[in-house]
């Protein structure tokens, strides 16, 4: 079976919402098929239930339109289902989903780092410091968005400087997927740190031209992630389980 998932990004009275992220919808709303609308849906609101699109485009301030163009999209690429009568909810991460996408991924990080360490500049290892710096600083502030956003971009860098576009054109493919499991790794405190380390080895092994060390990190850093969000899950399901175990038999009448 799947475990669902949520993004729970805000939360006012004890209830998720995404009255907050109205602005930062309406900044975002030009683009084709309503694309700066699935970004922002993806990103900033994927609460426990989008809901019905006419009053998800009220709350956000625009139209229908976009909203059903980009829900189409994140439906298409498995992030949401659509449930009669309720709208939108987000889809689980299933173990089989979290492995296809990560065993991808690998694949396609080893040759974005081989690709940049052939490209790397001085300038290049400054950058990914300073994201380093940034997503550490979202670390010791305990903001699960900065941080999700802080190591997308470290990555991001990476994939800039191997100057491949069909590389990158699969990448962001990905990347909402992606989006999600780094945002479950990053919920869990104990694995803030370690990310840390593994980014400094990652920008290491640029700045002294080691590719074979390079490689063996940025296996390392997604394989951490993958065990971690599978041992997440099957915890998970195990509650679930044995929630429903422990719930009383319902007795009808005799």
């Amino acid at each position: 079976g799947e475990t669902v998932q949520y993004y729970v990004i805000e939360e006012k009275d004890g209830a998720e919402c995404i009255t907050e992220s109205a602005e930062l919808a309406n900044q975002n709303m030009e683009g084709a098929a309503g694309l700066g609308s699935y970004g922002r849906l993806n990103e900033m609101l994927v609460a426990k239930a989008l809901g019905e699109q006419e009053a998800l485009a009220e709350k956000m301030g625009v139209s229908r339109t976009p909203i059903r163009e980009a829900i189409r999209k994140l439906e298409k690429e498995g992030l949401v289902n659509m449930v009669p009568r309720k709208g939108a909810e987000v889809a689980g991460i299933s173990e089989k989903m979290l492995k296809d996408v990560l065993e991808v991924r690998m694949t396609l990080e080893k040759l974005a780092f081989s690709l940049a360490m052939d490209n790397i500049k001085p300038e290049d290892i400054e950058k990914l410091k300073k994201a380093e710096d940034v997503f550490a600083d979202a670390v010791a502030k305990g903001t699960l968005i900065d941080m999700t956003n802080a190591d997308e971009a470290f990555h991001f860098i990476i994939y800039d400087v191997a100057d491949n576009e069909k590389l990158r054109e699969l990448l962001n493919n990905l990347k909402e997927n992606m989006y999600r499991y780094r945002l479950e790794y990053l919920k869990d405190r104990n694995y803030r740190d370690s990310l840390t380390r593994e980014h400094a080895g990652i920008i290491a092994s640029l700045e002294n031209g080691d590719r074979e060390a390079g490689i063996k990190a940025v296996e390392k850093h997604i394989e951490n992630q993958k065990k971690a969000v599978m041992e997440k899950l099957r915890q998970e399901e195990e509650e679930k389980n044995r929630a429903g175990e422990k719930k009383p038999l319902k007795h009808g009448r005799r």
